[in-house]
């Protein structure tokens, strides 16, 4: 396969002739053949790519040349509908190739007639908008073949008339359901099933794996190669599908599904109607327990705040009640012999959460704005995620941007399990000693100092001011965000653009199209953001994205490596930080044309010991703390551009 790949990649080869643009780069032929060893000899290989690499032709070209099914997941659907409408097209007419390509998502992105149709009839909706959306999905459902409500512009994705629109695995009705034959779900596993290569994501990866529904647990049988794109993702994917999760706002669609069975059933029971507004209550009142900010906590703290544990045993009562009243009902429709599954399930796991903690697993609570998340999550999904890869042979194949330290990958091996896989990096092919500069301000306070997120934006000001905007300010949390947003205000004459002002792809576009805007943003602006040209040219980041040590998982890990005489900080935190670090960096330089200056205004960087360890997983900018070299390097043209 070595020498095919050479012909394929080569100057007058087939992408040469008919990938527009296209140009041969030694470390995406070097990952390419890499993979096709990996896949020959159906082995384990984890390979890193630094941006510009070009890596999606670096894996699709060796497996379709490979022949057999093949299963390629990805981090975010963007980049799943990415690969499936753009990529692979492009790669099987570059090779000629008769392989048929199929996407599947999780049911949730699929438009459910059953759930629709009930909601069109029977639903009462919180607003006018809801009921003129309905009717909007249900003109797309007569019309579309996918049934992927990403087809649908007209609704927005968070619009909560999709909740009336779409199943969940609790609330499908399966082979029993009146609309089976016509529906979308089935349809795409078919053609999965039919496939030679399948798009997924990690997410539907391990939640279909982990549960065994005929999705991803039905296709891996038939596969010859698994390709994860953004593998840095996995770990904590796979920790919350090996998990369990019990939510305030599935209790309270399970309440409101209850009723609409009932009607749908052609009968009232006003009995069965109290017990299901009953649970409803219950579970609100498990949100209202907890304040108004969101928060995580561990369940003993979570157990000490007042309320919680008579709310727990409430929300308990009303299940049982609930899952007796539905007995009575069994056999009435498939609609209600659904829900009294989901109660019994709901009731088992509210059970253990409230049972003794197992050692190799956490109990925790999230709060959001309007429901709480009670979880069971495992320490480690290592050993879970080794036996899924250990039932047949395949080549596993996991590659991102951000996988190693420097150049240890010993993290990422031993986070998923695979400790004597093959490793393999190669740099980006980008020129980032000539297009990029490092700027670490001076005197700049300790990131837990009072008035530290003031101290980062007096330091961005004069650097925002050369670059003329065309900057992306990252923070840390939220509360940093908007404090710095406070700040900012009516301060420059750039526009503003702040995360939650809008979704992130309509914010994005925004920033394209001004082309001098200034945006702030959290954890979703760290990764899977592709904005090239000059309307970026600085990133700010505030501080080292170190992972709170309150937070429930990360304490209950730290707690474990301590008992088991490893170091925490060492083996865990500052990996996990110097990844994160790395994709937010990596937002700077997209194309091999851009420059610009990545802004560093935590001092532990140049400070501390660890941070030589950090700046060695960094591209190779070069480092300055002068303000004056800064702005010289925004306000020089490169070489050829006019004024």
């Amino acid at each position: 396969m070595k020498q095919l790949l050479e012909r394929t990649f080569a100057a007058g080869g087939p992408f040469a002739e008919r990938v527009p643009g296209f140009k041969l780069r030694s470390q995406q032929l070097e990952m390419s053949q890499a993979i096709g060893e990996a896949i020959e000899s159906t082995g384990v290989l984890v390979a890193e790519a630094g941006t510009g690499t070009g890596k999606t032709f670096a894996y699709l070209v060796p497996a379709l040349l490979a022949g057999g099914k093949v299963i390629v997941s990805t981090g975010t659907k963007t980049l799943q509908d990415q690969l499936f409408d753009r990529d692979l097209p492009a790669v099987r007419a570059a090779l000629a190739s008769g392989a048929s390509i199929a996407l599947l998502k999780g049911r949730a992105n699929y438009v459910c007639l059953y759930r629709l149709r009930r909601a069109a009839t029977e639903g009462r909706f919180a607003a006018a908008e809801e009921s003129v959306q309905i009717r909007k999905i249900e003109r797309f459902a007569a019309r579309t073949t996918s049934g992927d409500r990403a087809d649908l512009a007209d609704v927005p994705e968070d619009a909560p008339a999709w909740a009336h629109a779409t199943s969940t695995r609790e609330n499908c009705l399966g082979q029993g359901c009146p609309d089976y034959k016509g529906c979308f779900v089935m349809r795409a596993r078919k053609n999965a099933l039919a496939a030679d290569v399948v798009v997924v994501n990690h997410h539907l990866f391990f939640a279909d794996l982990v549960l065994r529904e005929e999705g991803i647990s039905e296709l891996l049988p038939a596969c010859n190669t698994v390709i994860f794109d953004e593998a840095h993702q996995l770990p904590e994917t796979a920790r919350l599908f090996f998990g369990e999760t019990l939510s305030s706002s599935q209790l309270v669609e399970l309440a409101r599904d209850v009723r609409l069975e009932l009607r749908a059933a052609g009968g009232a029971s006003p009995e069965l109607e109290q017990v299901a507004a009953r649970l409803e209550k219950a579970a609100r009142d498990l949100r209202l327990v907890f304040g108004e900010a969101a928060e995580r906590l561990a369940w003993s703290p979570a157990l000490r705040v007042p309320g919680f544990a008579e709310a727990l045993s409430k929300l308990n009562s009303s299940l049982g009640i609930l899952e007796q009243a539905l007995a009575a009902q069994e056999g009435r429709s498939q609609g209600l012999d659904a829900c009294a599954r989901r109660a019994g399930a709901a009731r088992h796991l509210l059970v253990k959460l409230r049972e003794t903690e197992a050692a190799a697993e956490v109990r925790w609570v999230e709060v959001f704005s309007r429901a709480v998340q009670l979880h069971v999550t495992p320490l480690s999904s290592a050993e879970l995620f080794r036996r899924q890869m250990s039932d047949h042979p395949r080549a596993w194949i996991f590659t991102s941007a951000t996988l190693a330290v420097g150049e240890d990958f010993g993290h990422f091996t031993r986070e998923l399990g695979v400790p004597d896989a093959r490793v393999r990096r190669w740099a980006s092919p980008f020129d980032f000693p000539r297009q990029a500069l490092l700027y670490v301000p001076k005197a700049m306070p300790e990131p837990n100092e009072a008035g530290f997120t003031e101290a980062v934006i007096a330091a961005a000001l004069p650097v925002l001011r050369a670059s003329e905007g065309r900057a992306f300010l990252l923070f840390t949390t939220l509360r940093a965000l908007r404090r710095a947003h406070e700040i900012l205000e009516g301060k420059i004459d750039y526009p503003l653009l702040v995360q939650g002002t809008g979704s992130r792809s309509q914010l994005l576009a925004r920033f394209r199209s001004l082309g001098n805007a200034v945006l702030l943003g959290s954890q979703s602006f760290w990764e899977g953001v592709d904005v090239r040209g000059e309307a970026l040219s600085v990133v700010v980041i505030d501080k080292l994205p170190f992972a709170p040590p309150d937070d429930p998982v990360l304490a209950a890990r730290i707690e474990s490596i301590r008992t088991e005489g490893g170091n925490p900080f060492n083996d865990l935190q500052l990996p996990q930080a110097v990844l994160q670090l790395k994709q937010g960096a990596g937002r700077l330089i997209r194309d091999e044309s851009d420059r610009g200056v990545l802004v560093l205004c935590d001092p532990r960087l140049v400070a501390r010991p660890y941070g030589r360890r950090i700046l060695a997983s960094l591209p190779p900018m070069p480092l300055t703390r002068d303000l004056a070299a800064v702005e010289r390097f925004l306000r020089a043209r490169p070489a050829g551009e006019s004024g």
